[in-house]
């Protein structure tokens, strides 16, 4: 079983962790962020159309019987 650990020296070993991360650049993020911005309009207006040519596909079939 784990041996419970005094918050405190919890909080401490989590900022000792967290100093040993490697962040990332204020450029890194910007330029991060902008290429998942540009990937989620490229793949909504990707799906957008396809949604539109598929709805106008159906519909042609559907209204074939009438």
């Amino acid at each position: 079983m784990a041996s419970k650990t005094n918050p405190f020296a919890f909080l401490q070993q989590v900022r000792a962790e967290t100093s040993k991360v490697t962040w990332p650049s204020r450029r890194e993020t910007v330029i991060s962020t902008l290429m998942v911005l540009a990937m989620v309009i490229f793949a909504s207006l990707f799906f957008f159309a396809a949604d539109q040519v598929i709805g106008w596909v159906l519909s042609l079939v559907l209204n074939l019987g009438n």
